[in-house]
């Protein structure tokens, strides 16, 4: 330790000097030009006042060099350092006394606080009226404690005091701080947040650079002075010698200090494998005092990887509130003591288990799903207590991006059971203009198995789109795995009990050892799908009905597609999206049964061909909806905006029971299991004549949703209309023709021959 303080030391005095360095250079320089102004001065008032305008300009050139010296050199801000300064305490009685910090978006810190204890219901509160007043709220201190209700405020002499805002509240939503009697009404103390103050945060960092022994990560971040986070570490522990390693300099070198893992040993690093650790720097270092972080085998000199340190840094100071994720929760190849105690349900059989763990103000949970890259799980507060319902519920969507190639668990409400359009149906919270209110932790995927771990408030600050999780009594929960359309947003899952929970399942967040979970879903054997059904074709024909139905699960729309389905999908002629044939210059008709009622989303499914083979034209705008082109079904108002014109009453075939799509080899079986039933009301009408200029391929869609519809093949006239009588006919007088032909020519040499 005498020597960690002693390298800190030298790495500041560093710092400072070579600031005072430069300063002085530039004082000397000013000074010397101050000097030749006097020598060549000749009125005795200039020259007084060129020696003060120098002595100003270095002073202030001195001040600009030094503070940009420090920056440069990344020289952490005045010691001690407790974040960004707020003000003193005013007091009014009590005897209140006390500096406060903004430690970061959430967290305040009181130095040196003083009260006398007296007062018989004082707690610190806080709220944003213009003054403390009874609309306020109170900030628990301290932070643990028994019982229901906060403790009333002690008596503090010089005390050091961290406060975290409650229920996901920060700053910047506070107008001041108080210590305040709830029973009198009356403000002991009070300072005020300076209006729009810029707090300390986290600083994300690239991720590990990839060097040897397969180490790699996901961006790491800084989370304050002292605390570094790890996300998504892989390295296969093969080097003999190696520490997470700080130091200073261009690159990693052996001039550097060893940092202690993630449980606080500095024993040799063993394998990771896709976990998320935190780590601290030793003793008084931070991460002012260092260039970069590396894997670094001390034996051989050898640096395995490494991330660079930038100098702007503006962190929340280390001042203990960055709460270290308990060792218990990491899952370490090593073999490592089992967890005081854990929580693991499977949702559903072979398919997803889900743990959790509360910490504090939050709750950690990891979803395990047997699911692939194109898939998600979900995970929730159902929308209804005592039974599973998907409407109005509040769910976490996770799976892995391949594209952005991360792992994301998005914050979901859902307001009706349809394709989300930006207003409702499945949403995305942040697609309906509130905040994604969930933390990715960690994620891997190995052996056919994602697991991905995030956590998020108990009770957050958004009351439309987020349930508040109860600790205090059990309740009902949804889960379902289902595919990811082209947004990477969650599409329709099937209706069997594989992909959802039909019944209703009850958890009790804060109720420990409830492990029901009897084999890990990495020894689940893979079972292939079942077989698609073949496309259904449809030629000849000018008059079609258009109506909703089931997809048919992994048999049915994704197989025929290639795409994810929404769970419904079109029926033209009571065939699962058919593949039509038409010819160009001829009309035909379209009774239209998708919905007529935009108020209901689930059940509104406007009609049109477009030559898109994805549709959903009502939720493009911009560039995107000018990329496709509609050709029926679409009307335009003076303004340019599209308007559906093909609706009519709600029809579909539903399913009797559950989806039985996987028990039948061909369609027409697993039709009888659905039941075809209509709205009140007429079916809507559209004629389209077929431009002669239409491409080869169109798309019947619906307006409103993407991915409902197929393929319309144009073809020229005459091309697809002919029966197969027909055409046989037409062979059959070639044939007659030519051999008539033939027939007359063998007659005529034969009558030439006889004639000679």
């Amino acid at each position: 330790m005498e020597t960690l303080s002693m390298w800190i030391k030298t790495r500041r005095q560093e710092q400072t000097e070579t600031a005072a360095a430069t300063a002085t250079t530039t004082i000397a320089a000013m000074s010397r030009s101050r000097i030749t102004t006097h020598a060549t001065t000749t009125h005795g008032l200039n020259s007084i006042w060129s020696h003060f305008y120098a002595f100003v300009v270095a002073v202030a050139v001195a001040m600009l060099l030094n503070c940009q010296v420090c920056q440069g050199a990344g020289r952490a801000p005045p010691e001690p350092y407790f974040g960004r300064y707020i003000g003193q305490f005013t007091n009014f009685a009590h005897g209140i006394k006390g500096s406060i910090y903004a430690v970061d978006e959430s967290t305040l810190f009181v130095k040196s606080f003083a009260y006398d204890g007296t007062g018989p219901d004082a707690f610190f509160w806080v709220g944003k009226t213009a003054r403390p007043s009874p609309e306020g709220y109170i900030i628990p201190y301290p932070e643990e404690y028994i019982g229901s209700d906060p403790p009333v405020l002690q008596a503090h002499n010089n005390t050091d005091i961290i406060l975290r805002l409650p229920m996901g509240k920060r700053i910047k939503d506070i107008r001041w701080l108080s210590v305040w009697c709830r029973r009198f009404t009356v403000d002991f103390g009070e300072v005020f947040i300076p209006p729009g103050i810029d707090v300390p945060k986290p600083r994300v960092l690239p991720e590990f650079r990839r060097l040897a022994h397969g180490l790699r990560s996901s961006n790491i971040s800084v989370l304050d002075a002292k605390t570094f986070y790890i996300p998504n570490l892989h390295y296969d522990g093969a080097g003999p010698d190696a520490y997470f390693w700080v130091g200073n300099g261009s690159e990693p070198n052996i001039m550097g200090i060893k940092v202690p893992n993630e449980i606080g040993s500095l024993e040799p690093l063993r394998g990771y494998q896709g976990e998320d650790i935190e780590i601290q720097l030793p003793g008084s270092l931070t991460v002012y005092d260092i260039d970069w972080l590396a894997v670094w085998c001390v034996e051989f000199r050898h640096n395995f990887g490494h991330v660079f340190i930038p100098k702007d840094l503006d962190v929340p100071p280390a001042l203990g509130q960055t709460k270290i994720t308990p060792s218990w929760w990491y899952s370490p190849t090593t073999t490592t003591p089992r967890p005081v105690y854990s929580n693991c349900r499977e949702i559903l059989p072979n398919k997803l288990q889900v743990k959790w763990e509360l910490q504090g103000e939050y709750v950690q949970i990891e979803l395990f799903g047997r699911i692939s890259e194109d898939q998600y799980m979900a995970f929730g507060l159902s929308g209804a207590n005592g039974r599973a319902q998907m409407a109005q519920s509040d769910v976490v969507v996770a799976f892995y991006d391949t594209n952005a190639r991360v792992f994301r668990a998005e914050d979901y409400f859902i307001s009706d059971l349809s394709q989300c359009d930006g207003h409702r149906g499945v949403c995305p919270d942040e697609r309906l203009g509130a905040r994604n209110n969930v933390v990715v932790v960690s994620g891997d995927r190995k052996g056919g198995v994602t697991s991905i771990r995030y956590k998020r408030l108990l009770q957050t600050n958004e009351a439309i789109y987020d349930m508040p999780i109860p600790i205090d009594r059990e309740v009902s929960i949804i889960a379902a795995v289902g595919p990811l359309n082209a947004r990477k947003e969650a599409n329709a899952h099937s209706h069997t009990s594989s992909d959802h929970n039909p019944d209703d399942i009850r958890i009790n967040f804060s109720k420990r050892n409830d492990h029901s979970c009897k084999n890990s879903l990495y020894d689940v054997k893979d079972e292939s799908g079942p077989k698609p059904w073949p496309t259904r074709k449809i030629k000849g024909e000018q008059k079609f009905r258009a109506s909703i139905g089931a997809t048919g699960g992994k048999r049915g729309y994704t197989a025929i597609t290639g795409v994810p389905s929404w769970g419904i999908a079109w029926y033209i002629n009571d065939l699962l999206i058919p593949e039509i044939t038409v010819e160009r210059g001829l009309t035909y008709e379209f009774l239209i049964e998708g919905g007529n009622d935009p108020a209901q989303p689930a059940r509104y499914h406007p009609f049109y061909i477009t030559d898109s083979p994805e549709g959903g034209l009502g939720q493009k705008t911009g560039l995107e909806a000018r990329k496709q082109k509609a050709y029926a079904g679409v009307e335009y108002d003076e303004d340019g905006n599209a308007i559906p014109t093909g609706v009519g009453r709600y029809c579909e075939w539903e399913h009797r029971t559950v989806d039985r799509s996987a028990e039948f080899d061909d369609f027409e079986q697993y039709k009888s299991t659905l039941v075809f039933k209509c709205e009140d009301g007429e079916p809507g009408y559209m004629n389209w004549t077929v431009p002669m200029n239409a491409p080869d391929t169109l798309y019947y869609q619906c307006f409103t949703h993407n991915n409902l519809g197929w393929k319309i093949n144009v073809v020229d006239a005459g091309a697809s209309t002919a029966p197969v009588h027909r055409q046989l006919g037409r062979n059959q007088w070639l044939f007659y023709i030519m051999l008539t032909v033939l027939s007359l020519v063998a007659s005529s040499r034969l009558t030439n021959g006889l004639l000679a």
